[in-house]
């Protein structure tokens, strides 16, 4: 008997791996860095952003089902805790869902695709306020 069941790839494979989800980090933060009505998503970031693109990849990787390198280096994400120093209400929210959205329509993922990532990107998001407005 022959097994026709097809597995269905993970997140992490949809992605492209390591290699895809560095990618879609570094243009996330490329568009970031010079789309003029990202400005008060920049920023939150200071003037450097080699250190969030490392830490959102690290994440990333381990959220889509790929190597815990952030839990490897970090322990457990904490992720509300350690982003409480920052000022994060809708706008913000908004704006990063936005610049993901442009990282990954400009790296030519499928709609579909964006879409779910989308819908999983605003519960995380959504959940990161911790502001009015």
């Amino acid at each position: 008997m022959t097994d026709t069941t097809e597995s269905t790839p993970s997140a992490f494979d949809m992605l492209g791996g390591e290699a895809g989800i560095r990618r879609l980090v570094d243009r996330f933060y490329d568009v970031m860095d010079v789309d003029a009505d990202l400005k008060i998503l920049r920023d939150l970031h200071g003037p450097s952003l080699d250190q969030a693109r490392d830490k959102l990849y690290w994440y990333l990787c381990g959220y889509f089902g790929g190597p815990q390198h952030y839990i490897e280096r970090f322990g457990h994400p904490r992720l509300r805790a350690r982003h409480l120093p920052y000022a994060i209400g809708i706008v913000e929210r908004d704006q990063w869902l936005l610049c993901m959205g442009r990282a990954m329509k400009d790296l030519s993922y499928d709609d579909a695709l964006i879409e779910r990532m989308l819908e999983i990107f605003f519960g995380v998001a959504d959940w990161m306020r911790n502001k009015d407005g």
